[in-house]
């Protein structure tokens, strides 16, 4: 009982208690709910950005406009990229010299070069293009060349070393100090003057009397100060920077050369990084092109200032010693042209010549080119023009044409067909063009042809040899052709064949052309009762003959006539001489059109080659044939395309018949001419006498009797082969 009176007490505290407990119990479990609603949850962590550091070098100080720009794209792609690109710098030649630095970019060991294009020459002789001398007028039109075709083409190549171009930047024009002012040629004879390695620029100063001797830039002060030249060729930020006017006493302001620097990645580097940040890198490289050009010019007035103020006397060459200086450096254009690429020098003339050759209020003429000048045609293109230059130079020294100068404008169609066109529209807008000479491929002739017939210009041919393109069917009367018909081009390789083999096979290429040529071929062999054993086409680019040699071997065949441009020719012959089945060709023109010689070149004495031709430098030449021989050694210096000096003669030709029919005319009208060109008086040239060159129903100059047959000797001279003679 007093238990139970205990308890019943103590019921109220219990109560309490136990209340208490539930509220404690309730309170620990929200309070743990909330705090685990506010505990940050755990994440899945995110790699940091990977950090990529790039090296950059170059050879100018750091106090100049390169150097600061370089500066300023460090800055703005680590900006943009949010730190995840670093550029580090070394300029003043830090890394190494230029050639180190380039080697080292190859190798994936420097990440970006800045480097002057004349450094690159070694590996990539067309980068000699910025330092033709007297090349760019302005500044203004260097920017535009190198931002242009001209400089696409250039950067391409880098492709080759390991490089990938992306833009140029520059230091500016050059000019000449020494311890007196180089103003006329007389003033640099038997002078030492201090280059960069470049073979174009020791020509520059060998052309002007001088001695040049290659010395490393950052040798360059203690040479002059040695004595050791006597001047040497720089921008003025080079000459301040460097101390050279601490050396030099004069200062002549030429601009005769244009320093550029290639802005460039290593490709093992630039590979291997994401996409966005390689896009990023060519934006910022762009970007900075426009400022650190300006940013160069405007420190030169400080640099001359500098000059001036250190006792250098300074002096301007006047447009006249200019023009007298070019004109003796002039041939190097010509000369460095096929190193440089037809097609670039081209490009460059033709934008020139439409900018100031007809500017001025002196009349002028101007005949177009529309040829192959870079890809598997390039050498007929190179012959072409020159003896298109050639021709004009002759016209020019004699007062032009109507008393008017006449200026060529050269384009390269690269053997495109719809390229060709377009240039053809492009040439037709210039109100001074009389004419256009086209070059080696049939097939890009014949697809011109409407155009040609709807704008009614001339249209010269000095090579391509299709039958139809002189068609006289009223679609054509504009063409005119001083080069091989395939009518009789066909009939000369079949008669040829059939005097020294009986079981020849027929090999062409898969174009009008060729097709043209089998059929012909077929007909005239058939006719002298010696077919074709095999009859084949293949495709233009195509490398593996491998099936067609054993298909050579199994029909017995004796010889081969081939008719194919140079490119598979030379895969065909190389091939025929691995599998040492070489057997004797007799051959179209189209292998002297393009390299097929220099492919062959290891194994050339052991061929049994005979070609078509129209003129070689090597035959004997008439008093006419020997002075276009004389004028292309005179300006070109060389015989660097022996294999297609047929392109040379028929071009020259072409255009003093031209000159013909307009001085006939009187007239400057391309109908006028058209007219003319069929009514030509007698004229004496240099394949033949033309008496006359065309009439109303035939627009080809040459007949069978002037193109023969011409054997390859062992040191690879072309001779002209008489009708019986042994091959």
């Amino acid at each position: 009982m007093n238990r139970f009176i205990r308890l019943s007490q103590q019921m109220p505290l219990l109560l309490t208690l136990s209340v208490a407990l539930s509220l404690i119990v309730l309170l620990s479990i929200t309070v743990y709910e909330v705090s685990e609603l506010q505990r940050p949850q755990p994440q899945s962590l995110k790699p940091s950005p990977k950090i990529h550091t790039l090296k950059l070098g170059h050879n100018t100080p750091d106090n100049t406009a390169l150097h600061a720009a370089a500066q300023r794209f460090a800055k703005q792609v680590e900006a943009e990229s949010h730190g995840r690109l670093k550029i580090e710098l070394f300029p003043a030649q830090q890394l190494g010299n230029d050639h180190q630095m380039i080697e080292m970019t190859r190798e994936g060991e420097l990440d970006i070069l800045l480097v002057p294009t004349a450094k690159l020459s070694v590996p990539i002789p067309a980068m000699q293009y910025a330092d033709l001398p007297f090349l760019f007028p302005t500044r203004e039109d260097a920017y535009r060349l190198l931002d242009g075709e001209p400089g696409r083409l250039l950067l391409e190549k880098l492709k080759s070393i390991g490089l990938l171009g992306v833009t140029f930047w520059e230091n500016g024009f050059k000019h000449f100090t020494g311890h007196q002012f180089f103003t006329t040629p007389e003033d640099f004879v038997d002078k030492k003057f201090r280059i960069m390695k470049s073979r174009l620029i020791e020509s520059q100063f060998n052309a002007l009397g001088a001695e040049a001797i290659p010395i490393d830039f950052h040798s360059t002060y203690q040479a002059l100060k040695d004595g050791v030249v006597d001047g040497q060729e720089n921008p003025l930020v080079a000459i301040a920077s460097m101390g050279f006017h601490k050396v030099q006493s004069h200062l002549t302001l030429s601009e005769h050369g244009y320093l550029s620097y290639v802005f460039a990645f290593s490709q093992n580097t630039f590979s291997k990084l994401p996409q966005d940040l390689k896009a990023l890198l060519i934006e910022a490289a762009h970007d900075q092109t426009d400022w650190e050009r300006q940013e160069t010019q405007r420190r030169e007035t400080a640099f001359l200032t500098k000059i001036k103020d250190a006792g250098v006397q300074v002096r301007r060459l006047t447009r006249q010693q200019r023009q007298v200086l070019a004109a003796k450096t002039a041939h190097l254009i010509q000369q460095f042209e096929p190193i440089i690429g037809s097609n670039i020098i081209s490009y460059t003339q033709t934008d020139l010549n439409q900018k100031y050759a007809f500017s001025d209020n002196t009349p002028k003429i101007a005949i177009g080119l529309n040829t192959d000048l870079s890809s598997e045609a390039k050498q007929a293109g190179l012959a072409i023009k020159r003896g298109m230059e050639l021709a004009i130079a002759d016209l020019n020294a004699q007062g032009g044409l109507l008393g008017q100068e006449v200026v060529l404008l050269p384009m390269d169609h690269r053997a495109l067909s719809s390229r060709g066109q377009q240039n053809i529209e492009k040439l037709a807008l210039q109100k001074h063009l009389i004419a256009i000479m086209g070059g080696v491929h049939s097939a890009v002739i014949m697809a011109e042809c409407p155009l040609i017939h709807r704008l009614k210009m001339p249209y010269l041919v000095p090579w391509a040899t299709a039958t139809e393109i002189t068609k006289a069917d009223g679609q054509h009367q504009f063409l005119f052709r001083v080069s091989i018909n395939d009518a009789i081009g066909a009939k000369k390789l079949a008669d040829f064949t059939v005097q020294h083999h009986q079981k020849p096979a027929i090999i062409v290429e898969n174009s009008v052309w060729g097709r043209s040529n089998l059929q012909r071929l077929k007909a005239f062999l058939t006719e002298k009762a010696i077919p074709p054993v095999l009859e084949f086409t293949f495709n233009r680019g195509q490398r593996d003959f491998d099936a067609l040699i054993e298909l050579i071997k199994q029909v017995d065949a004796d010889s081969i006539i081939l008719v194919a441009n140079a490119q598979e020719a030379a895969a065909l012959v190389k091939r025929l001489h691995q599998k040492q089945r070489l057997l004797p060709i007799i051959s179209h023109w189209g292998i002297a059109a393009g390299n097929f010689f220099e492919e062959v070149s290891p194994f050339l004495s052991e061929l049994n080659l005979h070609l078509l031709q129209t003129y070689s430098f090597f035959e004997p030449h008439n008093a006419t044939k020997h002075h276009l021989y004389q004028r292309y050694l005179e300006v070109y210096q060389t015989l660097d395309i022996p294999y297609a000096a047929n392109g040379v003669a028929q071009a020259y030709d072409l255009v003093h018949l031209l000159a013909l029919a307009v001085e006939q005319q009187q007239s400057t009208d391309p109908e006028a001419i058209q007219q003319a060109m069929e009514q030509l008086p007698p004229y004496q040239g240099v394949l033949k006498d033309y008496a006359p060159a065309f009439s109303a129903d035939s627009h080809d100059a040459l007949t069978e009797e002037d193109i023969y047959i011409a054997k390859v000797t062992p040191k690879g001279q072309l001779l002209a082969v008489a009708p019986q003679e042994t091959p």
